[in-house]
């Protein structure tokens, strides 16, 4: 069971997984072993699933963000495995979620620019049979984004 501290540390690494041991420790007012043993047990229930750096797109020429909306014309577990291995592999594709409502999938990409998208665009059309639907929409500005899950 996560208690308060528990979620006190993760807050903590939320904002900056590069804390040492020890500052984490005084942040919740623990010894470092304790506070170890705490990380390791989220760690090991998949609390924690991961600890990375946060890049910014746009430094990295990557300033296209799209969010693609697709309709299937089948729902049976064949063709499910095979868009799902086929999605997991398009580095472009940062996020793929199930959808209730009009659309059966949501796919957030990130690319260079038009040029880069026409072309993931195609792949994915081409390379994914059964799709009815394909549209997307385009992100004008980005006005909040976290990755910080509300504790």
């Amino acid at each position: 069971m996560i208690d308060k501290t528990d979620r006190k540390l993760l807050a903590l690494l939320q904002e900056d997984c590069s804390l040492s041991l020890q500052a984490l420790a005084d942040a919740v007012n623990l010894t470092a072993t304790p506070c170890w043993k705490r990380l390791k047990k989220l760690h090991e229930e998949g609390v924690i699933q991961a600890q990375v750096a946060l890049l910014d797109p746009e430094k990295l020429g990557l300033s296209l963000t799209a969010f693609m909306f697709l309709k299937t014309l089948h729902h049976n577990r064949e063709w499910y495995i095979h868009f799902v291995q086929q999605i997991t592999t398009m580095p472009e594709v940062l996020a793929c979620h199930r959808l209730t409502g009009e659309y059966d999938y949501l796919l957030r990409i990130q690319v260079k620019d038009m040029k880069c998208y026409d072309h993931f665009y195609k792949n994915l059309v081409n390379g994914i049979e059964g799709l009815s639907v394909v549209t997307s929409s385009f992100s004008m500005e980005e006005i909040k984004y976290t990755t910080a899950l509300p504790l």
